[in-house]
């Protein structure tokens, strides 16, 4: 009977980088006790194996230490942001278009009735909706300036 052969992947530099991070929030959360963590980091740091580097986080909330990143929080905020930027953008370019049409209905036919206003209205309710929901409030966020 032979023995399986176990595989041991060799941990590279950001292997090592993610774990001194991981160790990093564990001791700004209270986790680790300062002189833990710089034992824990020396380790970090000359351990071979992604094995030996998930030993030394083993016992830590990874999961809890990864939601309550700041970076995470951060990149979270800008995605938000940025999605608003674009629906304000496409919102006005509809306004945009709605107007220009309605002018040239305006100027051509002669017929005044302002009609652009429902569009508007109703794309700004949605534009409205998105700004308030989508406010880093609504996901636990803190307000970033």
């Amino acid at each position: 009977m032979t023995v399986p052969h176990t595989i041991t992947v060799r941990a590279g530099d950001s292997d090592r980088e993610k774990t001194a991070d991981l160790l990093g929030q564990a001791l700004s959360q209270g986790y680790l006790m300062m002189d833990e963590y710089e034992s824990r980091l020396q380790t970090t740091f000359s351990a071979e194996t992604r094995t030996q580097l998930r030993q030394l986080t083993a016992d830590l909330p990874v999961d809890r230490l990864k939601r309550n990143d700041p970076r995470r929080r951060q990149a979270r905020h800008r995605a938000v942001r940025r999605s608003i930027r674009i629906h304000l953008a496409a919102y006005l370019t509809m306004v945009a278009i709605v107007l220009t049409v309605w002018l040239a209905v305006g100027l051509t036919a002669g017929s005044w009735y302002f009609w652009p206003i429902w569009p508007i209205l109703g794309a700004g309710i949605g534009v409205f909706a998105h700004t308030t929901m989508g406010s880093p409030r609504w996901f636990g966020c803190a307000r970033l300036r």
